[in-house]
């Protein structure tokens, strides 16, 4: 994997031009299944930018992957489904701006889960994304190609989207760094929605001083979305005694729970570590899919086939026609969730459904905010297995169960970032550092310790 340092170190002695002309002929080929779109004619004119001192800033001449659920102007953005395949959107995103400004190389638009739905990138309209651990198993979802491409030595640092732990999970499954900042610290404008109250664009990386970077480039205020917080992010990673909560109700399998023990033994020798209850968390897992499925199916609700976006030939009449675009231009999973969250939200079922997961929300924010008045940091394992071989996880129930140590974090809002801990067989095992709402430098703080100290 390469580092922003080790890219300026070669930066320093060959043409930006040669260099990402070299990334994406890799990116080309495709090993991995990690892009959907290699964005090659973009990439080689900021190089090229670069090269004449044209182009400065943060980032100037870095490669960055986008994952294709945000929105790139003249680039086709497609979510992974067939139902977006040839859309193309008349605009960038907040973030996409950021990145241009500070002279990121855009090198492409990454594979993904349709529309977000997914633990292993196995429900994309454009096939599997393979991890270059072992290509034989999934990158984790959604953002697997994010992390595949990063893992893979396909670009320096990249864009993925976490609604329930779709960050983090390839970053676990693929040995990477991956935040979910705060909600409402990065603009959600342009980012194509799945969950709204949920859902967070964060960065991917190989160290943890690049996710900083990162961070810091993409974070801010942003008018055009009502959910952003309007702070800014200074990367300044926190330096002091770090007092660690140990969740009792995340767990592991026990391959991955040796890991993860491991690991808190190790850092125990520099930090305070304690295990502490979150009750509540026995109901997060229900709770959130009750709330994300039911935020889905209002959110997809307008892709109707005549503004934009899959269409068909013909039209007999409106009804069958909607109809048929929507059977034809979703996938499995998506329309799953989709009439699942209808149900939810249908006359009678309402408040049996999606008014208690919304109290259960409020529970497992209060837990966490509990938690948080003796501890700094909050850890427990990101994914309670390593990643599954391809093809593994036909029951969508087993899939949703994996996701149960990630989407407490997204119901409470909570920054949580996935780090490296270790190794089960060669496959990659993470640890989920969790923190207060826009203590982002502290989880950051702690994951640099433990990088610096080599645990």
């Amino acid at each position: 994997m390469i580092t922003v340092r080790e890219w300026r170190e070669r930066l320093s002695e060959e043409r930006a031009y040669d260099l990402i002309a070299e990334l994406i002929e890799k990116a080309r080929k495709n090993r991995y299944n990690s892009f959907i779109t290699v964005t090659e004619e973009m990439a080689l004119k900021q190089a090229e930018e670069y090269d004449r001192g044209e182009r400065g800033g943060k980032l100037a001449g870095i490669p960055v992957a986008i994952k294709d659920n945000i929105s790139t102007q003249g680039i086709r953005t497609t979510c992974a489904s067939k139902m977006l395949e040839n859309y193309i959107p008349p605009f960038d995103a907040h973030v996409v701006e950021k990145l241009k400004q500070e002279g990121a190389v855009i090198i492409g638009k990454t594979n993904m889960d349709e529309f977000g739905m997914g633990t292993t990138t196995e429900t994309s309209y454009f096939g599997a994304v393979k991890n270059p651990k072992d290509d034989e198993r999934v990158a984790g979802g959604s953002s697997g190609g994010s992390a595949s491409a990063i893992s893979g030595d396909e670009t320096v640092l990249a864009l993925g989207t976490d609604t329930g732990g779709s960050i983090r999970c390839p970053s676990s499954f693929t040995g990477i760094y991956g935040l979910k900042p705060t909600y409402g610290l990065v603009s959600r404008y342009g980012l194509i929605a799945y969950a709204n109250s949920l859902e967070q664009i964060g960065p991917m990386a190989s160290s943890i001083d690049d996710l900083g970077l990162l961070l810091e480039v993409i974070a801010g205020k942003d008018e055009r979305d009502s959910t952003n917080s309007g702070r800014s992010f200074k990367y300044s990673p926190a330096e002091k005694k770090f007092r660690v909560g140990i969740i009792k109700e995340m767990n592991a399998d026990e391959r991955v729970q040796e890991v993860f023990d491991d690991f808190v033994s190790k850092i125990s020798k520099f930090v305070e570590v304690e295990e502490v209850s979150l009750p509540s968390l026995t109901y997060a897992l229900p709770a959130y899919y009750v709330i994300a499925m039911s935020e889905a199916s209002s959110n997809l609700a307008r892709y109707d086939g005549v503004r934009y976006g899959f269409a068909l030939d013909s039209l007999d009449s409106w009804t069958n026609y909607f109809s048929r675009v929507r059977k034809e231009g979703f996938g499995k999973e998506v329309k799953r969730r989709i009439m699942m969250g209808s149900y939810a939200l249908s006359a009678g079922y309402y408040g049996k459904y999606y008014l208690k997961a919304l109290k259960v929300r409020t529970l497992v924010l209060q837990d966490f905010l509990k938690a948080f008045e003796r501890f700094d940091i909050l850890l427990s394992p990101t994914m309670p297995s390593t990643a599954f071989k391809i093809g593994e996880l036909a029951d969508p129930v087993t899939m949703y169960m994996a996701d149960i140590n990630t989407t407490p974090i997204n119901l409470a809002g909570l920054p949580a970032l996935s780090m490296p801990a270790g190794e089960v067989k060669g496959l990659p095992a993470g640890v989920q550092v969790i923190g207060r709402h826009f203590e982002e430098n502290i989880l950051l703080g702690f994951a640099r310790m433990v990088e610096r100290n080599e645990v």
